[in-house]
């Protein structure tokens, strides 16, 4: 039994490790639908009030409340994926011990 195949892991680890820097760069391409309206809805309440010289507040907690929602999203889904990584490196690693212990000399 060889090492365990986690490539497709690691790669899906790269990418949302890449999605989060682009979420704290407050980059859009990451986001799903439903953040991306809640941004776009923040920032559009926001420049209607600036528009009407009000103060901007309640958009602006909107908008960091939306990115900050981003981010955790993508910091539970790359925790997950790790600890996906782990079980399946773990799992391998019983195999072969059981493989080892198995053998009759």
């Amino acid at each position: 039994m060889g090492k365990p195949d986690t490539r497709r892991l690691d790669r899906a680890i790269r990418e949302a490790n890449r999605k989060l820097e682009a979420v704290r760069e407050r980059e859009l391409w990451p986001l799903d639908g439903r953040e991306r309206r809640a941004i776009l809805r923040a920032t559009a309440g926001g420049s209607y009030k600036t528009l009407r010289g009000r103060s901007t507040d309640r958009a602006d907690q909107r908008l960091d409340s939306a990115w900050l929602s981003a981010e955790t999203r993508l910091i539970a889904e790359i925790t997950a994926l790790q600890s996906e990584r782990q079980r399946a490196v773990t799992e391998a690693a019983k195999a072969k011990a059981a493989k080892k212990s198995s053998r009759w000399w």
